[in-house]
């Protein structure tokens, strides 16, 4: 060993997170294109699942159904950035969001009332990751439209504290769904399903 060197420290001295706004100068450096597939979560740039029909067709359902429910009483997003915090600006399948259209002409969402995802291979992450994600920062309701088992898992109740949603509960075909944040706005959950 060489005299006066340390040995390297274990902790970087940088974070090794990326925040939301170094993540959002990335596309302006070029580093990443506007219709890259990655999402930030947890100061993560994370590779989104190749599309396919059925995750397409439960988007599309889901915000038709979502759009017919909820009128003009909240804006429907689809796949756009929600900013969550300093280290995440994941772009859900499906947002419902206070306001109108315009009130995001200069910034992203930092809040919502509704989170969907359609999930077929994204399902362990949307059930993991995602739902600590939008539970840690009060998301009302967070719905999978699971496409493998056909039926929506549905979290309400979030515990901020411990990132977690105190109910989850399965929805099936036959059964209809009410917003908590939007009494009256409810959605069928054959509606939310694509055919099998």
């Amino acid at each position: 060993m060489v005299i006066g060197m340390q040995p390297a420290p274990t902790e970087p001295a940088d974070p090794t997170r990326l925040t939301v706004e170094r993540y959002f100068g990335l596309v302006d450096e070029g580093v990443l294109e506007p219709d890259d597939r990655v999402e930030l979560l947890e100061g993560v740039v994370v590779a989104m699942p190749p599309r396919n029909p059925p995750h397409d067709t439960g988007i599309t359902l889901a915000a038709d159904a979502l759009h017919e429910a909820v009128g003009r009483r909240a804006v429907i997003r689809v796949q756009c950035s929600l900013v969550l915090g300093r280290f995440s600006a994941p772009e859900p399948d499906v947002a419902v969001v206070a306001g109108t259209a315009r009130d995001y002409a200069t910034a992203h969402p930092n809040a919502a009332l509704l989170v969907v995802e359609v999930a077929d291979s994204s399902l362990p992450q949307d059930r993991l990751t995602k739902s600590r994600l939008y539970a840690a920062v009060g998301v009302p309701e967070y719905w999978i439209v699971n496409l493998r088992d056909g039926c929506v898992e549905v979290h309400r109740e979030p515990n901020v504290a411990a990132r977690r949603y105190r109910s989850v509960a399965k929805a099936r075909a036959g059964e209809r769904l009410e917003l908590v944040t939007l009494p009256g706005a409810s959605v069928a959950v054959a509606d939310l399903l694509p055919d099998r």
